[in-house]
């Protein structure tokens, strides 16, 4: 019985990795070309962190992340005081240089390891290198592993729990890392200490009070902390951090966000509607696919009333197929950029194989231009995730 059992364990997973290959080289031949003209372009850019721009409304140093709360504007009634909040309409004067830098950096970062995973030429683990130096071991251009900063409010705060999610644009670069590391010629010497800077991040992040404030949030912030925690702690294999994020999907994000038709009313009740439910879901797909093992597969995981994220992906997926079927408000911005090529598309297809979730994925727009739909989808370039 016993010896029947383990071939049917190792009969599962060698069915999934050729799953999970046939996957990757579907997608590369439909990506290839593009990234490495985009990878070949990104040879010629140099770093530019933190350290490149500094606001005169931070509180923190050259060193320290900064950026302001999108949908605080001046009052109109006293434009030199405390700003008022206008709900899903971002203020375009505040100061977003630190995250414009953050999501170029992780755009660069995926396109070279995607780049090096099709062609197997160092010459782009090399240049990522000398841009992952500069944020993380160089003391004249690094970024300091906080967020005490982030989504400041003027007159109101100096940095915000809520900032915390903005760390999720450096995912691609962790998954990046967990890619390049492999190439034959890199310095042990400085992967080690950038490793060093995503370990204290993580020290950051569940120790201080924004981030604990962060992590125990409702909504797609509470769902972001986790999915940033999970894969910051896979790059440093924190096994501790990996079992707490697999407890707080199934315990606190799956039965207190999504509801049994699949929707997530929290997200629902934003003035982006759509565009929050796009989020969260990528979200908790990435999750998903980063945490579960043949141990503890989260995939079919399924709370005591049946709910399993299935039932989400299957209620989203219809109004990304035909958004006219969408019966919910429409989006106060941005409702015409929506959807995407969404990752929980490519994710969810790995697992269950669903041929209209890749043939949508395929259609839609990969590499998208507005800066809105660049931010609100950090997982940019799959094959880097699919790739294992």
């Amino acid at each position: 019985m016993k010896k029947i059992t383990l071939l049917v364990t190792l009969f599962l997973i060698s069915a999934a990795v050729f799953s999970q290959n046939s996957v990757f080289n579907d997608i590369k031949k439909l990506l290839q070309k593009e990234v490495i003209n985009k990878a070949d372009l990104d040879l010629k850019e140099l770093p530019i962190t933190v350290t490149a721009n500094h606001s005169a409304r931070s509180a923190g140093g050259v060193h320290d992340y900064f950026s302001e709360g999108d949908y605080w504007w001046p009052n109109p009634n006293d434009l030199n005081g405390v700003y008022i909040q206008r709900d899903g309409l971002s203020n375009p004067d505040n100061f977003v240089k630190h995250r414009q830098s953050l999501i170029r950096f992780s755009q660069i970062m995926g396109t070279l390891s995607s780049a090096y995973l099709i062609t197997g030429d160092e010459k782009y683990v090399k240049h990522a290198f000398l841009h992952l130096n500069a944020w993380f071991v160089d003391t004249a251009t690094l970024m300091n592993p906080s967020l005490l900063y982030s989504q400041a409010i003027k007159g109101k705060a100096t940095g915000r729990s809520i900032g915390v999610i903005d760390m999720i644009q450096m995912m691609e670069v962790a998954q990046s890392i967990m890619v390049i590391e492999k190439a034959k010629n890199i310095n042990h010497k400085q992967l080690s200490a950038i490793k060093e800077w995503f370990s204290n991040y993580l020290k950051w992040v569940t120790t201080h009070p924004y981030g604990i404030e962060e992590r125990d949030a409702k909504n797609n912030h509470g769902t972001c902390w986790v999915m940033q925690v999970a894969v910051f702690a896979k790059l440093v294999n924190n096994q501790g951090l990996l079992n707490e994020c697999r407890t707080r999907f199934k315990n606190i994000l799956l039965p207190s966000q999504m509801e049994k038709d699949g929707s997530f009313p929290l997200e629902l009740k934003r003035t982006k509607p759509y565009g929050y439910s796009l989020f969260n879901l990528d979200a908790m797909v990435t999750i998903c696919y980063t945490l579960s093992t043949s141990e503890d597969d989260l995939w079919n995981f399924k709370l005591d009333d049946g709910r399993t994220l299935r039932n989400a992906v299957d209620f989203m997926v219809p109004f990304v197929e035909d958004k006219n079927r969408w019966s919910y408000p429409h989006d106060v911005m941005y409702w015409n950029d929506w959807p995407v090529a969404q990752p929980f598309l490519v994710f969810a297809y790995s697992k269950y194989l669903n041929q209209s979730w890749l043939n949508t994925w395929k259609r839609l727009e990969h590499f998208p231009k507005t800066e809105e739909i660049i931010r609100n989808m950090p997982v940019r370039n799959p094959l880097i995730w699919l790739k294992e």
